[in-house]
């Protein structure tokens, strides 16, 4: 039994000496690559409107890669560079509390070779080219608040309520006045003399649909009763 033990146990310490030294084998490797690695410089420059530039707003500003995997700030006449970025695909965001930029996608190949363009989440096939170094113009104004709608008279002149109300006394105003006037009366009259037709009235109509259905049941029932009285007077001789 001591023997199986001590197997066992020299066994499993085999293994994890073998696990060992593969973690660091790897953990080293990675290290090389990474010093191996060539490494290359994001640059650019932020600009904002005149009227609101202020003393610190290079200091508010942030310059995020990836989402702040790569951090970069800005110096005093706005430009920045990223160091320490190796070869890849990253997306360039601005973060200003003030103003909203357009992020851009900058492409570096392992030949060093740079490429800037607009980012489109839509249609990632489509490709729009932009300068590089890159300038990174603000595309609008933040709005943390929404403005308070103010009462105006307009709201209250086109409420369906009130137009309910003032459109018909509109018309009982209007209306008399204008036919009052001999022109219009005249124009009236055109209109009705050409919208009138000679139509029959619906009870004659009726009365004369009714009159012929009447007319025909009678006939049918005449003829039936000729016949009957044929048939009668044959068996009586």
């Amino acid at each position: 039994m001591a023997k199986t033990t001590r197997s066992s146990i020299n066994f499993i310490t085999k293994v994890l000496l073998i696990f060992f030294f593969n973690v660091v084998d790897v953990v080293f490797s990675e290290m090389e690559d990474e010093a191996t690695r060539e490494l290359y410089i994001i640059e650019g420059k932020v600009t904002l409107p005149d009227s609101y530039l202020s003393n610190n707003w290079q200091s508010l500003t942030r310059i995020l890669v990836n989402g702040g995997d790569y951090l970069g700030y800005l110096k005093e006449d706005g430009s920045f560079v990223i160091t320490g970025v190796p070869s890849g695909s990253y997306v360039v965001e601005v973060s200003n509390p003030d103003f909203a930029y357009e992020p851009v996608r900058v492409e570096i190949n392992s030949r060093g070779k740079f490429r800037a363009r607009r980012v489109n989440y839509v249609q990632t096939s489509q490709v729009v080219q932009v300068p590089y170094p890159m300038k990174m113009r603000p595309v609008m104004k933040h709005r943390y608040f929404q403005v308070r709608e103010q009462w105006r008279v307009t709201d209250f002149l086109f409420n369906p309520m009130v137009l309910m109300m003032v459109l018909p006394l509109l018309l009982i105003m209007v209306l008399p006045k204008m036919m009052n006037d001999p022109e219009t009366r005249k124009e009236m009259e055109q209109i009705n003399n050409l919208t009138k037709y000679d139509m029959p009235e619906m009870s004659e109509v009726l009365t004369s649909f009714f009159a012929g259905g009447e007319k025909q049941r009678g006939g049918g029932g005449g003829g039936g009763s000729g016949a009957r009285a044929m048939k009668a007077g044959k068996k009586r001789q």
